[in-house]
């Protein structure tokens, strides 16, 4: 009785909303129904709430959100070559009487000497699918050439749209207008389709299927049926990659995200650099691809045998000049984009950011079309566009006016990560769902999923949070798990926690359960996080059993903490492997790395990665989603790069990384250009890519090392990958034995770090008791401290103390109140690792925020 009160509430509360003002991000929940898929690409809703997705390998999923249940219900046999493959996906408008749904894939057949995508429609039964007919085929240049499209939608009158790539190659027309029309070079020539009335690519198609399985054309296309050297299909035509199509179904207008070309920069002889772009069709027509790009640019005509430009095109009557067209000669004007943004940063739409481009269309949310539910998205949504970037991996909203002109946009959920989103809808329900493509292009991804975003009104869902103290080891594996973390925003719930590890049983309960696992495998562990009013939140972790991390130590014949001078100190690395009997010498790799004064440090033993700052800023970009580490996606992997070029190619790689280009790795690929980088940064990211090289020359497990600098780290590094693929390694790190004291690790609440005018940074005490802490020093063999601060007024000591801010004291080194003061005490002998704090005891002065201690420096001596 309780939680009807409560829904109808939330039902009472929807039915009287107003826009209002933005919900709160909190209230939106993240829920994962299906991962681990094979590039998934489209997916479709039908009336009862059943979500139909398609991977582009050729499978056809189900997921029943009554019962939580997948169902995989067949593999088409297609061809999933290129660009090509599964692609598209739509449910008949009376789905659930006919049964029927529509694909548009690769053909395995060819037609004559060329392949084909065909548009199919099925009939779904409980076994399958069923009754096969072919409805329209797209003949292809099948080797060489790029852009597919594909997505399928249908408006409120039934008529069905199809998305078509333009079917050509563009890299070799240095990322501006690919027309080039010479003999031979039919694959370079996007007139031939985008801009050729006569042909099916470079469109968006538009007819009404009919119940034998033919279709009729609609009134209101671009041709009318029977016109000379046109296709009475045709709707849209000027399209590149028209990847992603939505249809607004109060008035029929056609939204879709248009993938632009590389160039990274304007060429003052070629026209526009790159934009992809966001467009809005109310009526059929042309929209400019290959002689414009954006609001309209205009590219120059160019001779691509002289290498000359000539005249720019004119949008208002564009021509089709190319020998390869097939159609009419004059096109209709040319329609400006919606959005339009390049690489870097959008003068017009700036809130879109900068970086890789991959623009996609989603629906438009009427708040009065859904069913009033609990998971309903707010009003405020109600009449916006929601667009997304599969590259950059946002979400946008677009505000528009009565006239459906644009008006503001801002991000949707902008501290929840969308994977690479490829797909979206609404259901009945109001709730929105998203496929997620993974982290890489043109793969298999394990974190490729379907999810579901739900708002929640009232009461909303918990966080779940899950860890372990281990996640691979041999079997039998014991392992503690957590949920700590997890937390419920509305503060009066109390939380319980289920957990399943290898069944869909609940078999522990509480928030720290151990469980161990007895057989070798791959375990999914789970833990729903409940509140007291029922609304649960789950999240998993992957155990692997079976083979036991290898332990890699470190001998030292020094501290472990510390350098003292240009002293060589010798050191052994020691592997222990539990399946591994006999360790290969040459399988143990080992660094010694200098690291100058300001690197980061700490990220660098965080991630045990060298030339740290290259690899942030490579996961802060769109690399990841053509290059893995050690497996090739579109590009070729890391590891393959570091091992082809050495350090002498820094300069030229980076050229390549902000420039962009093709032809080496392949020809099938362009590399997006990064105008938005600055030379230094890029250069980071090609050291970092070219330090992962693991044929290059490594120290030998057993040697010396001298410490030559004075400031600076220095970081040894020792790896070993065991023949099951688990990483083993230590990291040490070498401070200078005199430090800035700012590279504290944690600090107390009465302790701040002050910048000194660009001369680094002092660590300010303005309470009694206040202290620093410094992780894990090695003291073995200190015998002095000796500090550099800064108190005209303030008098007490230094307390050097470990383990805690009340452990035992080692050292006390007074502060005479005297201003500058360098003033050492002896240590107490101590051996073995230690956290060290540093706490400052007043004994007059009246310490505060105006009168402190600055502590600049420490110096350890032995």
């Amino acid at each position: 009785m309780k939680y009807l009160l409560l829904t109808f509430s939330l039902l009472l509360t929807h039915l009287l909303a107003g826009p209002g003002d933005k919900p709160a991000d909190s209230r939106f929940t993240k829920i994962t129904l299906d991962d681990d898929l094979n590039e998934p690409m489209e997916l479709a809703i039908a009336d009862d709430g059943m979500v139909y997705y398609i991977e582009r390998v050729g499978y056809i999923n189900s997921f029943d959100p009554k019962t939580n249940i997948k169902r995989r219900i067949t593999k088409l046999d297609i061809r999933a070559t290129g660009e090509d493959g599964l692609l598209g996906l739509a449910l008949d408008p009376n789905f659930l009487q006919n049964h029927w749904l529509y694909l548009y894939y690769g053909d395995m057949v060819m037609q004559g000497d060329s392949y084909t995508n065909v548009l199919s429609r099925f009939e779904l039964t409980e076994t399958g699918l069923t009754n096969r007919v072919d409805m329209l085929r797209v003949p292809l240049l099948h080797e060489g050439v790029s852009h597919s499209a594909g997505s399928l939608a249908f408006d409120a009158q039934a008529n069905l749209f199809l998305s078509t790539g333009d079917n050509t190659n563009p890299f070799e027309s240095d990322g501006y207008s690919p027309s080039d029309d010479r003999p031979g070079r039919i694959r370079f020539d996007a007139l031939k389709s985008a801009g050729n009335t006569n042909d099916l690519r470079g469109k968006i198609l538009r007819i009404h299927p009919e119940d034998d399985g033919s279709y009729t054309i609609p009134e209101g296309n671009l041709f009318k049926p029977g016109q000379e050297k046109t296709r009475p299909e045709i709707y849209v035509m000027g399209n590149r990659n028209p990847f992603q199509i939505a249809v607004d179904q109060r008035n029929g207008y056609l939204y879709w995200g248009e993938v632009g070309p590389d160039a990274g920069e304007d060429g003052p002889t070629r026209g526009p650099r790159g934009h992809d772009e966001i467009n809005q069709a109310r009526q059929a027509g042309y929209f400019g691809w290959p002689l414009f790009v954006g609001d309209n640019k205009p590219y120059y005509k160019y001779d691509f045998e002289a290498k000359k430009s000539g005249e720019l095109f004119d949008p208002q009557h564009p021509v089709n000049f190319s020998r390869n067209n097939t159609g009419l000669k004059d096109l209709p004007p040319a329609q400006k984009a919606f959005i339009w943004y390049p690489y870097a940063e959008s003068p017009e739409f700036p809130e879109l950011g900068k970086g890789g481009r991959n623009a996609m269309a989603g629906p438009v949310y009427y708040y009065d079309d859904y069913q009033a539910s609990p998971g309903k998205f707010p009003k405020y949504f109600d009449e916006k566009l929601f667009i997304y970037d599969w590259m950059r991996g946002v979400v946008t909203t677009v505000t528009m006016d009565k006239n459906h002109n644009y008006q503001s946009m801002e991000r949707f959920l902008p501290d929840q990560e969308f994977n690479h989103p490829v797909d979206m809808a609404f259901d009945r329900q109001g709730e929105l769902y998203v496929l997620e493509y993974g982290t890489y292009w043109r793969a298999k991804n394990t974190d490729a999923k379907l999810v579901r975003i739900e708002y929640n009104e009232g009461n909303r869902a918990p966080v779940a949070k899950i860890s372990a103290d281990k996640t691979v080891g041999a079997a039998p594996l014991k392992v503690r798990f957590s949920a700590q973390g997890s937390f419920d925003y509305d503060k009066a719930d109390s939380l319980r926690y289920e957990w399943s590890f290898t069944a869909n049983g609940i078999q522990a309960k509480g928030v720290s359960p151990i469980f161990t696992f007895a057989k070798p495998g791959n375990y999914k562990a789970r833990v729903r996080v409940i509140d007291s009013e029922g609304k649960s939140a789950e999240n998993t972790l992957t155990i692997r059993v079976g083979n036991e991390p290898p332990a890699v130590t470190v001998d030292w014949g020094g501290n472990r903490s510390f350098y003292f001078g240009k002293n060589p100190v010798a050191y052994k690395v020691k592997v222990q492997d539990r399946e591994d009997k006999i360790i290969p010498p040459g399988l143990i790799r080992t660094w010694f790395h200098y690291l100058p004064e300001g690197e980061d440090v700490a990220g660098l033993m965080a991630t045990g990665e060298m030339t740290f700052k290259g690899r942030t800023l490579i996961e802060q970009s769109d690399c990841r989603a053509c290059h893995g580490l050690d497996a090739a996606s579109v590009g070729p992997s890391y590891r393959a790069i570091a091992q082809r070029y050495d350090d002498d190619a820094v300069d030229k790689l980076a050229d390549k990384i902000i420039q962009g280009g093709v032809g080496v790795w392949t020809q099938e690929h362009a590399m997006s250009a990064h105008p938005q980088l600055i030379k230094e940064d890029a250069a980071e990211m090609v050291r970092y890519i070219l330090s992962l090289d693991q044929s290059s020359p490594q120290m030998p497990p057993q040697g010396s090392v001298t410490t030559e600098q004075a400031l600076g780290n220095y970081v040894l590094m020792a790896r070993y990958t065991d023949s099951g693929g688990l990483l083993g390694q230590e990291l040490l790190r070498l401070r200078p034995a005199k430090f800035p004291a700012s590279e504290v690790d944690s600090f107390s609440k009465g302790v701040s770090k002050r910048s000194n005018n660009g001369g680094g940074f002092t660590m300010c005490f303005n309470e009694d008791k206040a202290w620093l802490k410094f992780n894990q020093l090695d003291l073995t063999g200190l015998k002095k401290v000796t500090t550099d601060d800064f108190t005209p007024k303030l008098v007490g000591i230094l307390e050097f103390r470990i383990d805690s801010p009340t452990g035992l004291v080692i050292a006390q080194v007074p502060v005479k109140g005297e201003g500058v003061e360098v003033i050492s005490a002896p240590l107490q002998a101590l051996s073995g690792v230690h956290d060290l704090y540093v706490v400052f005891e007043e004994t007059s002065g009246g310490i505060n925020i105006w009168k402190r201690l600055d502590l600049r420096t420490i110096e350890f001596s032995r």
